[in-house]
């Protein structure tokens, strides 16, 4: 896991985190729905970073998983100090999940760190041809970069239609997704986002 500076607890990463345990436990979404009482959809939102959970919920989740919170919250903590710059090389890139059912969707982590007042997460998206997905929300703002498209960005009842070195940044709360109707692979750089903007 990635270390920030100052020793502040990175709290966009508590579902990645909850997922992780629960695949160590073996259980499905399903299964861990019955044992806390929390609806799987709800949990789903949580583990894709689209909500962040209420103090009652995370603790009722990380107690029915078996994990005591000491050991939870020491996975969320960031301790480390930032040299001034940052390597990342490619291979260094981690593949997670963000959305359960998704097809076509592939991320890709290049980076998380957080900043004072915030937190961000920077991911390349692959759009497979033929890749669906249903709209989401997001606990966070997005800034999303073409590297190659075309494609298409729906926000809501809004569509985008987007070429290679377009940009379009939004408040994750509405309703979004990507389509790619082509018959070639496209790529986005994420940015995400967490924390309150100044107006």
């Amino acid at each position: 896991m990635n270390q920030e500076p100052g020793g502040q607890l990175v709290y966009h990463r508590i579902g990645g985190l909850i997922r992780k345990y629960r695949k160590e436990k073996g259980l499905k979404l399903l299964d861990l729905s019955g044992v806390t009482g929390i609806k799987s959809a709800l949990l789903s939102k949580i583990e894709n970073g689209r909500m962040l959970p209420t103090i009652p919920t995370l603790f009722t989740i990380i107690q029915k998983l078996g994990i005591t919170p000491e050991i939870f919250f020491s996975e969320l903590s960031a301790e480390s100090d930032f040299p001034g710059y940052l390597y990342l090389p490619k291979d260094g890139f981690s593949t997670y999940e963000k959305e359960e059912g998704a097809i076509g969707f592939q991320y890709q982590s290049v980076l998380e760190s957080t900043f004072e007042g915030g937190a961000f997460q920077i991911s390349l998206l692959t759009l497979t041809p033929g890749s669906q997905r249903a709209q989401v929300t997001t606990a966070a703002y997005e800034f999303i970069y073409v590297l190659n498209g075309p494609l298409q960005y729906q926000l809501e009842d809004k569509t985008f239609d987007l070429s290679e070195g377009d940009a379009l940044f939004f408040d994750g709360s509405i309703g979004h997704v990507p389509i790619n109707h082509t018959n070639t692979t496209c790529r986005l750089l994420v940015m995400y986002f967490f924390g309150e903007l100044r107006k």
